[in-house]
């Protein structure tokens, strides 16, 4: 099959691209990234430099593909850093985007990456916005067959915890404790839009994708092993300690406060209402295999800091 990939080679693009090529189809990925080209080439894949904001350019990259892969990878939208970003407003512009160049270029079978949290638009913070995607590629004509994928947290996320962890020996969250919830390699992803794209297409449907439920103590306690800090630990602080805390490093208000709100609704489980509704089988990497990851990034880290 001829199927074309946004997003670039990242995290779920370079498996997945790996993944169909060596399955035999024949796959484009766009980038918005000259130098990407080369990678791209050496994965046997064809690049098509170009943006996701560029309604001309997809229609004529998607033309003739048998299946497209819609993603809103959030380093080509805007920082999260810029005070003055409508998210929100990006969101919706991408939607459309992509709604009209499937239109214009007469694609039938479309995946797209949405998210935890789409299956709403209230309780579930800035997660909301996968919602708003989702409902404007729903108005695609009945024709076009659209599988949701919505995986939950990513493993990846963890990265973002090392900074406490060096500075104050813990993860430091506004939720917190035993209740397990589920988290996601992003290798399990594109495994499993790799199988769905080879399996039959028919209206619209959503899949959730997970790897592993573990609870956030469970989370420090297995990080804590993989790192050698056995006394790790996850700390409930207050939503407005830790609001605070992103508003002060120059995080974008909208971002700061729609991370609250996603984290309240992890701790009440809102988040997860649909997902345990409709529960998928869990792929096969594990958060303790992850750990292995986790602990050579931590190092590296530490080293990089160390250094005058």
């Amino acid at each position: 099959m001829n199927i074309v990939l946004t997003g670039s080679l990242g995290t779920i693009g370079k498996p997945l691209t790996q993944d169909l090529v060596r399955k035999g189809h024949s796959v484009t990925v766009i980038s918005s990234r000259a130098e990407r080209q080369i990678a791209i080439e050496a994965l046997g894949a064809k690049a098509a430099i170009g943006t996701f904001q560029d309604q001309d350019f997809l229609s004529a990259t998607f033309n003739g593909a048998d299946i497209v892969y819609l993603m809103e990878a959030w380093e080509g939208i805007g920082s999260i850093f810029d005070k003055d970003m409508d998210f929100v407003a990006a969101f919706n512009r991408i939607g459309h985007t992509y709604k009209q160049a499937v239109e214009q270029s007469g694609v039938k079978r479309i995946v797209h990456l949405s998210s935890i949290g789409a299956h709403t638009n209230e309780g579930t913070g800035s997660l909301y916005l996968h919602h708003s995607v989702e409902t404007i590629l729903n108005q695609l004509p009945a024709e076009v067959s659209i599988k949701f994928m919505r995986p939950v947290g990513f493993y990846t996320n963890l990265f973002r915890y090392m900074e406490t962890i060096k500075l104050q020996g813990a993860i430091m969250q506004s939720y917190g404790g035993d209740q397990k919830e589920p988290w996601v390699s992003p290798l399990d992803i594109a495994a499993t839009i790799a199988r769905e794209m080879e399996a039959p297409f028919e209206g619209r449907t959503i899949q959730y994708i997970a790897s592993d439920e573990v609870s956030p103590n469970e989370v420090a306690k297995i990080l804590g092993a993989a790192i050698g800090k056995p006394g790790l630990a996850w700390v409930v602080i207050p939503d407005e300690q830790l609001l605070q805390g992103m508003l002060s490093a120059g995080m974008n208000p909208w971002i700061a406060h729609g991370f609250i709100g996603m984290q309240a609704s992890q701790g009440s489980g809102r988040l997860y209402e649909d997902y345990y509704r409709n529960p998928p089988a869990l792929g096969k990497v594990k958060l303790t295999d992850f750990a292995n990851e986790f602990a050579l990034a931590y190092t590296q880290y530490i080293n990089q800091k160390a250094k005058p």
